[in-house]
């Protein structure tokens, strides 16, 4: 009798909720970088939060019509959701439960407002002849319904954002407050109006029965309502920091980008000076120019023809500009670039990319003890139908990657962080992706878009 009461129980309430939880964890978390063996994972670990789902079912036959029995047991399905989803991804916690308390929190929403109908139609006897077949079909077109609105209307635009923000641990703790009440609301009004209806389930033979429940689920679904609108805050609000950073970072970018020009323009007035220096000698010590002499100025001022042809404009005058410096410095700048590969990036974007992706390259040659390692490599070429991009430089020191980037070695830890994570997240925008490698005092940067004239 209790086995077949748990399973039914476990049919019906259970694993229906499982499964529609695990939908929107599906359609919110599709974006996020993923663990690997993922799919072992997500579906391996399903089947075990299932079977977990199948043991709170004996639970939910004792407690079940209880408020604190039921909520013990629904926080208990969702905080081993939570920690399985987190084993599928490689990213933060706090991504993740927030990415699960947006799942929840709509799925709470779709269910409630389904029971927003449902009762109204109880109540006027339009539903009251329908069998458990017309329930099923009617509330799973519903669910199907509400899932696609919610993800084209809210979830699809949070979710292109998500994996770059950083949250606020403030709203991240607010947001799953206001859930957890709900839950707690939510299970405290199903089972004492589960007392109140008739012999069909949200029928009700006293209309003020009818109005209240219906204005808990109305709660309900505003609750789950502000869940939503608390994330998108958070998401935006992080949004609009990043934009700040974005236009700080630029503007410091701006200055040291100022010094390295004030720097060249110097070197080519000196260089300039002694040119005219040597004619003069020249001149003063034969009265003409030789034709070795003539060589040797040609030498001396041949590293201002050389300028880097990429077939992109924009990456001509960056190249040649860090060519320039490197020349200054002392450090040999080898570019193989096939700049028309990128031409579907904008301006703004490329000059980022490619300016951070050098600047730190310099950093780190500047530093080498053996100048005869002051090299820097980029080649961008198609490989595979990809367009592929990668910088090669030596460095010194123990480096380790981290969350895909390699985090920097500076006192000022948010400002030079950010210039990976500025790349990274430029690299994503145009469906790329970014790879760091450090090996055998070789730094190895690899980036891979898809090839747009092969789209």
């Amino acid at each position: 009798m209790i086995l077949t009461e748990a399973v039914r129980l476990y049919l019906r309430v259970i694993l229906e909720f499982l499964v529609e939880l695990y939908v929107f964890y599906f359609i919110v978390t599709f974006s996020l970088e993923r663990a690997k063996y993922w799919a072992l994972r997500f579906f391996g670990g399903f089947a075990a939060v299932a079977l977990c789902g199948f043991a709170l079912a004996f639970l939910y036959v004792y407690v079940g019509e209880t408020v604190w029995g039921r909520i013990l047991i629904y926080l208990a399905l969702f905080a081993l959701s939570v920690l399985h989803i987190r084993l599928c991804f490689a990213e933060s916690t706090k991504k993740v439960i927030l990415c699960c308390s947006l799942a929840y929190a709509a799925q709470n929403f779709a269910y409630k407002t389904f029971l927003i109908f449902w009762c109204l139609g109880e109540q006027t006897g339009v539903v009251r002849a329908w069998t458990e077949i017309a329930y099923r079909v009617v509330y799973d077109l519903f669910f199907v319904a509400m899932v696609a609105a919610l993800y084209f209307f809210l979830i699809r635009k949070l979710t292109r954002r998500l994996r770059e923000s950083r949250l606020d641990f403030r709203l991240l703790t607010i947001s799953v407050v206001v859930l957890c009440i709900t839950v707690i609301l939510c299970s405290a009004e199903d089972v004492f109006f589960a007392t109140l209806s008739g012999p069909r389930e949200n029928a009700y033979d006293v209309f003020a029965y009818f109005v209240l429940r219906e204005t808990g689920n109305i709660f309900s679904v505003l609750c789950c309502g502000i869940v939503l609108l608390l994330i998108e805050k958070t998401i935006d609000e992080n949004q609009l920091k990043r934009e700040v950073e974005q236009l700080q970072y630029a503007v410091r970018q701006g200055e040291k980008q100022y010094e390295m020009s004030k720097d060249t323009i110097d070197m080519i007035n000196v260089k300039c000076h002694d040119i005219r220096y040597k004619i003069n000698a020249l001149l003063a010590e034969r009265g003409s120019i030789t034709g070795e002499d003539v060589k040797d100025i040609q030498e001396a001022i041949s590293i201002y023809d050389a300028k880097t042809e990429t077939g992109n404009p924009l990456l001509n005058v960056l190249f040649t500009e860090k060519s320039l410096y490197c020349e200054q410095n002392g450090i040999r700048f080898s570019c193989m670039a096939d700049g028309a590969k990128l031409s579907f990036m904008q301006g703004g974007d490329l000059y980022c990319l490619f300016g951070n992706m050098i600047d730190n390259a310099l950093e780190a040659v500047t530093m080498l003890s053996d100048k005869a390692k002051r090299v820097i490599n980029v080649v961008i070429k198609t490989h595979e139908g990809m367009v592929l991009v990668q910088e090669e430089n030596f460095y010194e020191g123990q480096r380790a990657a981290r969350d895909g980037l390699l985090p920097t070695t500076k006192e000022d830890k948010w400002y030079h962080g950010f210039g990976m994570r500025s790349m990274r997240m430029i690299v994503r925008k145009y469906g790329g992706e970014m790879k760091v490698n450090v090996s055998g005092g070789i730094f190895r940067l690899t980036i891979l878009f898809p090839d747009a004239q092969n789209k």
